[in-house]
């Protein structure tokens, strides 16, 4: 894993966030990729990888609305 700043690391979260939710503001975005930094957890993975597990549920969601339909 590459060492990252926690800046660089919240500005990769946030920038694959923002690939997922285009129409929310990029400060809001920062917000939530700060507070998966602040949680060891996520903060042990990548920065896109972390963005994408915290998404998963979310995806998954919206694919299993557009199934049933």
């Amino acid at each position: 894993m590459e060492t990252l700043t926690p800046t660089q690391w919240i500005t990769r979260c946030s920038a694959r966030l923002h690939e997922r939710w285009q129409t929310v503001d990029a400060a809001q975005l920062e917000e939530v990729a700060l507070d998966l930094w602040n949680n060891a957890k996520w903060r042990a993975m990548e920065p896109c990888e972390a963005a994408a597990a915290w998404l998963s549920p979310i995806d998954s969601g919206s694919s299993n609305m557009t199934d049933s339909h």
